[in-house]
């Protein structure tokens, strides 16, 4: 499987994306933020610086008057040599009257009108190109300053000053390069770890996919590895038990094709060859009407076999509706057990409790009946010869409960688990019940399933089992209070 087609690889680049954006947006914010702090700050001292000039030349000019420029380009100098800073000042007309640049060799600009109709109203301080420069920014700090004479005149004046923006500059720099190397280094573990774990799962992806196309070839050879956490262990034991029933399904299906094949062509091959026989005369005439009730009998057990087989498909497919009915219980029970008398009577059997009490019960009597032959026809097939076969009748809280138990070998934990599964056979049944095809118990329970009842088994190894059939008295009634209910709640 390529690889860029996996899942877990597309997520894995999706998280990378989203990590980097994550991080670039970080990145923005914060150098963003510490960028500013930084600025604020610089600005500060800009500002620190300007106002403790405007002091010095405000005292200045109350001693000299108009000679206070002399002293304010001494201050000036002196300031920018200290602070590293560029200090203009410039008269109400906006006109340069000391320039903070010593190198100038023409007149500075005037003051733009935008600036100074701002310091008309406030003092400035931000970055600002306008002024000195129209490539390079610098921190500007400006004020419209009243140098006040002894007169009591008052002369103003706008003082701006001008700070470097190179720290700032390789501060900015500084924070994007640091930062740059952490979201480097953050990206590459995110990208590590990501890819460790993703490729468990991308070799997760790639055996699932392979084990499954196996499996719907009917390869059931290799299981799905169940060693990731989670969701994805749950996952991989559900499709190996699926895989475990569809293989089991298989094998099931494979055998009963067989037990069928065998179990059709056995009366087949002797109706056949019964038939031919008469109609070549190689049987006598005497001897015909005997081997025409074998034929017969053969005839009913493809019957049995054949209505076995469809009822099983009804029930499946639910097109099964049992016909409700008052039946007595108890002579149905007694009918059955009639079928058997002659295997009774050959394993020399005792029969108990068969002379109880009337029990009655709404069902379908004719598939009441086939859940009970099933029931008293294993009984007497595997209860131990001179054992006892008996029976139970009794009525609690509405249900109604047949029991049939014989003596005998009884049955394992491991058998009754599985003891109501289609086709299959307890290993010590095998060699007693060679013509049937273990679909006798299961049918039996979804016949009683249709009554609304349970079909439970109990059994100790080596003395009794005994099935118990348990349904209402009325089925109908039970299922008309589950349909009312659910109006109710729909309705609610």
């Amino acid at each position: 499987m390529n690889k860029n087609k996996s899942s877990y690889y597309k997520l894995f680049r999706l998280a990378l994306i989203i990590v980097i954006l994550v991080l670039l947006l970080i990145g923005t914010v914060m150098m963003s933020l510490c960028s500013a702090i930084f600025k604020k700050s610089k600005l500060r001292e800009v500002q620190s610086v300007g106002e403790l000039y405007i002091s010095c030349i405000t005292d200045e000019y109350q001693h000299s008057g108009d000679g206070y420029l002399w002293r304010a380009q001494q201050l000036q100098e002196m300031f920018m040599g200290q602070y590293g800073m560029r200090i203009y000042i410039y008269d109400e007309h906006g006109i340069c009257v000391l320039s903070g640049d010593s190198a100038a060799v023409s007149k500075p600009a005037p003051l733009p009108v935008q600036m100074q109709e701002s310091l008309d109203d406030d003092d400035f301080l931000d970055l600002s190109t306008s002024s000195i420069s129209q490539n390079k920014p610098y921190l500007v700090y400006g004020s419209k300053v009243y140098l006040k004479q002894s007169t009591m005149k008052y002369v103003p004046v706008y003082v701006l000053v001008y700070g470097s923006t190179d720290e700032l500059n390789i501060f900015t720099i500084k924070i994007v390069a640091l930062y740059v190397l952490f979201g480097v280094i953050g990206v590459l573990m995110c990208y590590l770890l990501l890819k460790k774990s993703i490729k468990k799962h991308i070799m997760f992806e790639e055996r699932f996919l392979r084990i499954s196309e196996k499996y719907s070839k009917g390869d059931f050879s290799e299981k799905i590895p169940t060693e990731l956490p989670g969701n994805l262990k749950d996952i991989s034991e559900c499709v190996n038990a699926l895989a475990a029933n569809v293989e089991k399904s298989e094998d099931t299906s494979k055998t009963f094709i067989a037990n069928v094949s065998h179990e059709l062509r056995t009366p087949i091959t002797t109706i056949g060859g019964f038939v031919d026989g008469i109609l070549d005369g190689t049987i006598p005439k005497g001897r015909q009407t005997e081997y025409l009730i074998l034929v017969s009998k053969e005839i009913k057990r493809l019957r049995i076999l054949i209505s076995s087989m469809l009822n099983m498909t009804r029930f499946e497919s639910g097109t099964m509706r049992p016909n409700f009915q008052e039946t007595n219980l108890t002579d149905l029970v007694i009918q059955v057990v009639l079928m058997f008398e002659k295997k009774i009577e050959d394993k020399h059997l005792n029969v108990e409790e068969l002379d109880s009490h009337r029990l009655t019960a709404v069902v379908d009597a004719d598939l009441m009946q086939q859940v009970i032959y099933n029931l008293v026809e294993n009984a007497v097939k595997f209860v131990n010869d001179g054992g006892t076969l008996s029976f139970r009748f009794d009525k609690k809280d509405d249900i109604c409960i047949i029991g049939i138990k014989n003596t005998g070998e009884g049955l394992k934990d491991s058998e009754i688990r599985q003891v109501f599964d289609r086709f299959y056979k307890t290993d010590s049944s095998r060699g007693k019940d060679t013509t049937g095809l273990g679909l006798g118990l299961s049918i039996s329970r979804k016949i009683v399933h249709l009554h609304k009842g349970h079909i439970v088994v109990k059994s100790v190894e080596g003395e009794y089992t005994e099935f118990q059939i348990q349904i209402p008295v009325d089925p109908r009634e039970k299922e008309d209070k589950k349909d009312t209910e659910k109006k109710e709640k729909q309705g609610s």
